[in-house]
């Protein structure tokens, strides 16, 4: 995958340029100086975009359940009870 910057100037002197470099891997478009676009293949596009599982799935943790873990027991010099006095 290669990544190519051009500059807002260049991108529109040759977008057809700018299109093939695209199909390599994604193309920065700079506004002076700084990245402002991302021109990406459709293929690159529904890669990053077209992910079956969403947040909510990948917080869930469905493998959880296999994860052995014991949470420690505080110990009784850690903490002290608040004084509302």
């Amino acid at each position: 995958m290669t990544i190519t910057t051009i500059s807002s100037r260049e991108f529109n002197q040759d977008v057809s340029k700018a299109k093939r470099d695209a199909l390599k891997g994604p193309v920065f478009i700079t506004d002076r100086g700084h990245p402002a676009h991302v021109l990406l293949s459709i293929g690159d596009y529904q890669k990053i975009s077209d992910k079956e599982t969403g947040i909510v799935d990948l917080l869930a943790m469905p493998d959880a359940a296999d994860i052995d873990f014991e949470a420690p027991k505080l110990d009784k010099g850690l903490y002290r009870p608040a004084d509302f006095s």
